[in-house]
């Protein structure tokens, strides 16, 4: 099975330090829309894997997470693209569960739920804690500039030997020309 795990905000969407908390501040970066769909045509599944801290800290709820899910699913569609699952963490980070990442409970619920080990499979962030999640899962992290990933890329600690791309869209480009 080829698989790819993409974070939310930041990678798909356009983030905010002030949480995404309705469906019109969802806005999809440039190109990464497409880039999706070029993934499921070509034979990838792909499942988002996102923190939504904004549900404990009471910005939005799970209806409106759920609306903001469905716009992504309604604007994918006239690109032929399609998400194959979301796996998100509504939790807060003083709340010390083990699906928030850094923390890798959402990639075991991947696993599980596809029947996989992560080693052949890519997981593409912009913040350190996406990062360090797909690592400590056993998958490949991939760093995008867009998002927070300029923030992450100028701190510099913890990405050596991660490859950077400017966005979603860079990274499909090069995943299926080149097959890395």
């Amino acid at each position: 099975m080829k698989l790819i795990i993409l974070d939310r905000d930041g990678v798909i969407n356009e983030d905010s330090d002030h949480f995404i908390k309705s469906t019109e501040e969802f806005i999809p970066i440039e190109g990464s829309l497409e880039a999706i769909a070029r993934l499921n045509q070509s034979g990838y599944s792909v499942v988002i894997a996102t923190n939504q801290s904004g549900i404990a800290r009471g910005y939005f709820d799970l209806n409106t997470l759920n609306s903001i899910h469905e716009k992504l699913r309604r604007l994918l569609a006239p690109f032929g693209g399609h998400i194959d699952a979301i796996f998100f963490c509504p939790h807060g980070p003083e709340d010390h569960c083990l699906c928030r990442k850094p923390d890798i409970g959402l990639f075991d619920e991947i696993k599980q739920r596809f029947g996989i080990e992560l080693y052949d499979v890519f997981a593409i962030g912009d913040s350190l804690r996406d990062l360090q999640a797909a690592q400590r899962a056993g998958a490949s992290p991939i760093l995008v500039r867009t998002g927070k990933g300029e923030r992450t890329l100028a701190n510099g600690s913890g990405i050596e030997d991660i490859p950077v791309f400017n966005n979603l869209a860079s990274f499909v480009d090069e995943l299926l020309i080149h097959e890395i």
